[in-house]
């Protein structure tokens, strides 16, 4: 996959062609060069929108090689976050590791910790309406068609009077235990 067409490429799918040569990958998809292709068009594109932005902030009519050595630090510092040092690392693993683990669950397979301490299985949590017996009988078109002189209600009441002594229960469950 990765000699075919090599005459007719332009030069710097070439250059990315040779650049995983030398970094030992010798097959993959020829879609793999055009996406570096584009990661690496866009990189320069907002380097050099970067350096334009700083040149034209210090009234400049040109980008010079300052600008350009500013826009990539800028890039490099935001784009690219460094980790810790080697020290904050080693006193945060310290301190986390001075925590013992919980007990296992015995049982068949994997040992396990408590189910509440993994997170493995997702759980869903459902709101569940409680319709709780109401005092006023419901209204069908019978009774819509007796009624001479009905109260208009305003929506306000319409939307407080909607669902009666309904309050809402939540109800959680995981999803590892399946009924058999």
């Amino acid at each position: 996959m990765a000699g075919e067409g090599e005459e007719d490429l332009p030069r710097d799918a070439k250059i990315v062609k040779s650049l995983l040569k030398s970094m030992g990958v010798e097959d993959y998809e020829p879609r793999v060069v055009h996406q570096f292709l584009e990661i690496w068009y866009r990189y320069v594109v907002d380097v050099l929108t970067d350096a334009q932005v700083y040149s034209e902030h210090a009234t400049k009519s040109t980008i010079d090689c300052d600008d350009l050595k500013l826009a990539i630090q800028s890039k490099v510092t935001f784009s690219f976050p460094q980790p810790p040092p080697r020290e904050v690392q080693l006193e945060l693993a310290a301190s986390r590791n001075k925590i013992p683990l919980p007990k296992l669950v015995a049982g068949l397979g994997v040992p396990l910790p408590p189910e509440q301490d993994t997170l493995l299985s997702p759980n869903y949590q459902l709101v569940i309406p409680n319709k709780s017996a109401s005092t006023e009988p419901e209204e069908t078109e019978e009774d819509d068609e007796d009624m001479t002189d009905p109260s208009p209600q305003t929506s306000q009441q319409q939307q407080t009077s909607e669902f009666p002594g309904q309050t809402s229960q939540r109800v959680s469950f995981p999803l590892s235990r399946r009924p058999n």
